[in-house]
């Protein structure tokens, strides 16, 4: 369509590209839910280690696991549901980040079409690299969480909330460390220069560590370090990229523009 192909979009034609996008992402996030439902043992045991080993516990044919607990007729049909979408959620993210990414650029030149294949690559082991963080540092969290318990009172916890919890986190986490790749690759595309990025980085310092304040499930400074701490120093070197990048196309455009210079044409009358 020419309006496309102009750098605009009409408002129904930004609703069917939403439309489409947000169709392949749940289309997507159903797949990789199946695949949390099928798995749904191994990811509870596995995220159940910080508060009680469930393997262990099923080997020595135990009724009790710490201090994790059902409740209802419902509870464990609604713990499985919960636990496969959350998992679709993550194991999905390569699919509707690119979606995301796709509908923010439709228009795109056909020389810049490439970057799009560049954020997928990019943005998929950055996703996974915070989602590890972030289960990483599940032991830290719960024990400090746990910590403020009283020492007269017995801390039960809901099986579910638990699960949602953790897997809530290690997807925030994996969103956080999106940041530099969306950064990046607005400049690549030319929306962005590295000067306007590290201009207000006093700014964007604050706003990553109130984020990560808010986005870690503790109070304590040293998980809040840990989400924090990487970002700002990707969000700089992000810039430090882009500052580079911008470098090299403004010498390419000055190169360009003193080869089409012709100094022996005469000026006109």
């Amino acid at each position: 369509m020419s309006n496309r192909n102009k750098g605009k979009m009409p408002l129904l034609e930004h609703l069917k590209e939403f439309r489409k996008r947000f169709f392949r992402s749940i289309v997507a996030i159903m797949v990789a839910s199946t695949a949390g439902w099928v798995l749904y043992d191994r990811i509870i045991t596995q995220l159940a280690k910080p508060v009680c080993d469930l393997a262990a516990a099923r080997a020595n044919g135990s009724d009790e696991c710490g201090s994790l607990y059902i409740n209802g007729i419902l509870g464990p049909l609604n713990l499985q549901i919960k636990v496969a979408i959350l998992s679709g959620l993550i194991l999905a993210a390569p699919v509707w980040l690119y979606q995301l990414w796709a509908f923010i650029a439709p228009a795109l030149h056909r020389k810049e079409k490439r970057y799009s294949i560049l954020f997928l690559l990019a943005a998929t082991p950055f996703f996974a690299l915070g989602s590890t963080i972030g289960y990483l540092i599940l032991p830290v969290a719960i024990k400090v969480l746990f910590g403020f318990t009283p020492d007269a009172l017995t801390n039960l916890v809901k099986f579910d909330d638990y699960l949602d919890f953790v897997l809530r986190m290690i997807l925030l986490f994996g969103l956080a460390f999106e940041l530099p790749i969306f950064l990046l690759t607005f400049n690549l595309i030319g929306f962005l220069r590295g000067s306007t990025i590290l201009k207000p980085w006093r700014i964007w310092v604050f706003a990553i560590t109130l984020s990560a304040a808010a986005l870690t499930p503790t109070s304590d400074p040293i998980t809040m370090s840990i989400l924090a701490v990487p970002l700002i120093c990707l969000y700089f070197l992000a810039g430090l990229i882009s500052l580079l990048l911008d470098r090299g196309r403004d010498k390419r455009k000055i190169d360009q523009d003193s080869a089409d210079f012709d100094p022996s044409a005469s000026p006109i009358d």
